[in-house]
């Protein structure tokens, strides 16, 4: 059987970058394409290397730990070691699952044409059944993280969120609420809802202390200098809940939020805060709720 170097090398980049792009996407890192491309590559060209025989040392277990860890940096520039020993954790995790998915369906499609050769499987099947192996495993893989994930543990239930108005800011606990689908009627921007007694210290307590009489139009209570400062600024969002179908938050618009998830730090500027008048625990274990949506770039 004749197998071409070029198509070892081209094989391999398809499946690096397969295995990188659903990384990434378990993750929640942000897909780099050229730099999964170059990873990608230098994988390739250690698997022609081992194959050819060049070099002696292809087969030692440090080396390729080594290189694992350098194509896992060049793909997602992890900030810290925690955050690149995750990487590599779930970076191998998906490759065994792919490598396990994509072998199988390329055996049972042709058996015949497969060798092992240097700890790598080759074989003369044309580039359309490699292609299908890795989108059918990548499909394979995301499906079952994403059904791992679904049994979020209790702990990851919760991020800290701070919050930045007029210059000054306020830490709280927020409960990550998948049901929790509120947006901004104009720009359509998740909303991140906070309890009322949260924001004493960013808003003033007029404003507070009369979100239904603004609801209801009536601004007696408020003096005229807070009318004229922050009446505009304010926002209304419709929301939806048991037992109130047409309820009415009072919302305004933020100067940066900083979401701490895991190990994580998320920056997003204007984000629309919902107030929310009452407690949302009775114990007080979280006082905000975010939409996963806000969690994107985790």
């Amino acid at each position: 059987m004749t197998i071409y170097i070029d198509i070892v090398l081209i094989e391999n980049i398809i499946m690096n970058s397969i295995i990188l792009i659903a990384t990434a996407i378990i993750i929640k890192e942000k897909v780099n394409y050229m730099k999964i491309f170059l990873a990608s590559t230098l994988g390739a060209i250690y698997s022609v290397i081992a194959y050819m025989n060049i070099l002696e040392v292809y087969s030692n277990f440090i080396l390729k730990f080594v290189l694992s860890i350098l194509i896992v940096y060049i793909s997602y520039n992890p900030s810290n070691m925690k955050r690149l020993l995750k990487q590599i954790i779930i970076f191998y995790l998906t490759s065994f699952a792919f490598g396990g998915a994509a072998f199988a369906l390329i055996y049972i499609v042709k058996p015949q044409e497969i060798l092992m050769k240097n700890g790598l499987f080759l074989g003369t099947y044309p580039l359309k059944t490699v292609m299908l192996a890795a989108i059918i495993s990548f499909i394979i893989i995301i499906t079952a993280f994403k059904i791992v994930k679904s049994k979020i543990s209790k702990k990851d239930m919760y991020c800290t969120v701070t919050v930045k108005i007029n210059g000054g800011t306020v830490r709280v606990k927020a409960m990550i609420d998948t049901g929790n689908l509120l947006k901004d009627p104009l720009t359509q921007k998740p909303v991140l809802v906070i309890e009322k007694n949260s924001l004493y210290e960013l808003l003033p307590k007029q404003i507070l202390n009369n979100l239904e009489n603004i609801l209801g139009g009536d601004f007696e209570k408020i003096p005229e200098n807070l009318q004229k400062e922050y009446l505009p600024k304010l926002k209304f969002i419709p929301f939806s809940s048991l037992g109130k179908q047409n309820g009415m938050l009072i919302g305004i618009k933020t100067e940066k939020v900083k979401i701490e998830y895991e190990d994580n730090e998320i920056y997003k500027e204007n984000v629309v805060v919902g107030i929310y008048n009452k407690s949302l625990t009775k114990r007080g274990e979280y006082k905000a709720l975010i939409g996963i949506e806000m969690l994107g770039d985790v």
